[in-house]
């Protein structure tokens, strides 16, 4: 689902649940300095852990890469390989991986995010949306009441964030960019509303993004 809304440049994996580890010379399985990153987690985590590794080594080998540790920062995120950009995202029933090379003229970051397609559970919407977000909300619920518009804004706004953080080593809360979702061909704007990050030499005052819902779940792509 997610390669729909990425760019062709943007290697996208993708399963509908769990992987299990099939260890073996030739087989899929977390190296040891990936293991004791979740070795105190629930085995739930464990699990979400091990498939986002093992779909974003697929993704990382498509690229041409052997497979190779995927350790995280300090905040948690993954420390890609040099030269390369990348986003994970997993929900129920979904895993997925989007990584690419950062050459000039390429990518400079990459986020994903996937969700289920329901209502926000009650209270979150008025933590996370501005007020001009809000209205546009109910509009756009008038119009498309099918549609949960505001799991949509939830989700582009982590899709933001994730491609935000690597460009500049900083939290963007949630009132810090204005979502502003078009209903006609699947795309979103995000106006930051904090000083930006420059890229290839130019101070960024926004970034672009794409959604769609498929399947009883829905994603949202930033790729800068």
């Amino acid at each position: 689902m997610i390669e729909r809304i990425l760019p062709a440049d943007v290697v996208s994996v993708t399963v509908p649940g769990d992987l299990a580890e099939t260890p073996g010379e030739s087989g899929e399985t977390l190296f040891a300095e990936e293991r004791a990153i979740v070795a105190r987690a629930v085995p739930r985590r464990q699990q979400e852990f091990t498939t986002g590794r093992l779909c974003a080594r697929r993704a990382l080998a498509r690229l041409g890469l052997p497979p190779a540790p995927l350790l995280r920062n300090a905040r948690g995120a993954p420390q890609w390989p040099p030269g390369v950009v990348g986003s994970m995202t997993h929900c129920d029933g979904y895993r997925a991986a989007a990584v690419a090379w950062a050459h000039p003229g390429g990518p400079a970051a990459v986020g994903i995010d996937a969700e289920p397609h329901a209502p926000l559970p009650e209270g979150v919407l008025d933590t996370i949306a501005l007020p001009a977000e809000r209205r546009r909300l109910a509009e756009l619920s008038l119009r498309n009441p099918a549609n949960a518009w505001d799991r949509l804004l939830f989700s582009a706004k982590e899709a933001v964030f994730k491609a935000w953080y690597p460009l500049t080593q900083a939290e963007l809360g949630f009132h810090e960019a204005d979502i502003d979702l078009h209903p006609d061909d699947g795309t979103f704007t995000a106006r930051l509303l904090v000083p930006g990050p420059v890229v290839a030499g130019r101070y960024l005052t926004a970034f672009t993004g794409r959604w769609l819902t498929a399947g009883g779940l829905l994603a949202t792509s930033v790729v800068v």
